[in-house]
């Protein structure tokens, strides 16, 4: 099968289109033909060597797919052969490649609303904006800072449909696209201090990280909450959490009703091929991209 795979780290050039064996799926495993794929920002970071959580090269990338399963491993009871699913394979990476194996507990049924381009955008994204709001209640207050990013613009859905009054901060060119979603108040942050335009926060999504953490708690209700899925160096302070996200097939059916109710959408940047990926990269790390990049199989 073609993967693409990097043998050093380093800029986007170092990925390329490889031959390799398919993967068998071991006990509790299923094995997906991948129809889509996206580019989150951990991937660029794994890629040059900034974060190192998968060791080091030969690797293959990928964490977010969508696509349909071709074989069970032993144990498997949840899916069969000919299942469209979309989620994750956090552990291992591998979804730049035409199969992947990913645990089950990892997958969802594909929304059969969406296509699997649409399904692909979604898994780290929305799990992450899904794990940090999940508890928000009606009538709070949530600030998301780069509300127009990947995970911003679906924060600022999830928090609308749990009945939040919604701070976006963003370019002023990404304004109208957030108060479609259903954002409540906007920040352009090329020209506002936040910490200077809104107060009494319930909750701060922080997606930016650097000083953006530690000027949220400025803005925070005594009992409010910065959660922070950026950070490198967390916090002492008792309003301070670091979110590490959970892949979860679990969570993905929930987030899946709300994408039936209407209440939830992904934004799509731009669909490229696997054959791009490396032109993917770069778009990606440009900070510019609204929503995701997306990438289909050669073949598609």
């Amino acid at each position: 099968m073609k993967a693409i795979m990097q043998r050093t780290l380093g800029g986007p050039d170092v990925l390329e289109t490889v031959e390799v064996e398919t993967p068998r799926p071991g006990s509790g495993e299923v094995l997906v033909r991948v129809a889509a794929t996206s580019i989150n920002a951990a991937d660029w970071k794994l890629r040059s060597g900034a974060v190192t959580k998968l060791g080091p090269p030969p690797f293959t990338l990928g964490f977010d797919l969508s696509g349909v399963v071709t074989e069970i491993g032993d144990g498997v009871t949840e899916f069969r052969p000919g299942d469209q699913v979309f989620g994750n394979v956090l552990s291992r990476a591998g979804a730049y490649a035409e199969y992947v194996v990913a645990p089950t507990e990892f997958l969802a049924p594909k929304p059969q609303v969406l296509d699997h381009v649409q399904a692909a955008a979604l898994p780290t994204a929305v799990l992450t904006a899904w794990q940090a709001l999940r508890e928000v209640r009606s009538g709070q207050r949530v600030l998301v800072h780069a509300a127009a990013g990947g995970v911003g613009h679906l924060a600022v859905q999830i928090a609308k449909a749990r009945g939040a009054y919604v701070i976006g901060t963003a370019r002023a060119a990404n304004h109208e696209f957030l108060r479609e979603l259903g954002a409540d108040e906007l920040i352009d942050y090329t020209t506002t201090d936040f910490t200077t335009a809104v107060d009494n926060v319930d909750i701060v999504f922080d997606l930016v990280g650097g000083d953006y953490t530690q000027r949220s708690l400025r803005v925070l209700t005594p009992n409010g909450r910065v959660i922070d899925a950026q950070g490198e160096e967390p916090l002492t302070d008792p309003r301070y959490h670091r979110l590490w996200f959970v892949p979860s097939g679990a969570d993905l059916r929930a987030v899946s009703e709300l994408i039936g109710a209407g209440n939830l959408k992904g934004e799509i940047d731009r669909v490229l091929s696997l054959a791009e990926a490396a032109e993917a990269h770069r778009l990606s790390e440009s900070g510019r991209v609204r929503g995701k990049i997306v990438l289909t199989a050669w073949d598609d």
